[in-house]
């Protein structure tokens, strides 16, 4: 099965990044706004029906453009996008260079 229609949209009200497949809520990924042009990344999330498609990976690849766009340094206290750029060398220098990754759990 396909993915459908894809919408990478910003919802500032709620502090999240929402990915739409035709239409329905496919993907999230919350964050914190500095003024001081930084973005954390806290949480990503793919919805139960949508798991398995690659989603994860459109939306990591979304916000983190975007965040190129705006000229944001990124700061990724999200297990998920951090380790997505490990994977992703060509967006390690929209990491905030003052920015230091918390201690996995033991």
């Amino acid at each position: 099965m396909g993915v459908g229609e894809r919408a990478l949209v910003d919802n500032t009200n709620s502090h999240r990044f929402e990915l739409t497949v035709d239409g329905a809520l496919a993907a999230l990924v919350t964050y914190s706004l500095r003024p001081a042009g930084v973005i954390t990344f806290l949480h990503t999330e793919t919805e139960p029906a949508f798991e398995g498609q690659g989603l994860g990976g459109a939306v990591a690849r979304g916000v983190l453009d975007d965040a190129r766009r705006r000229g944001l340094l990124v700061r990724p206290a999200c297990p998920f996008i951090r380790g997505w750029i490990s994977r992703h060398p060509e967006y390690a220098d929209l990491v905030d260079p003052d920015w230091t990754a918390p201690a996995d759990p033991a």
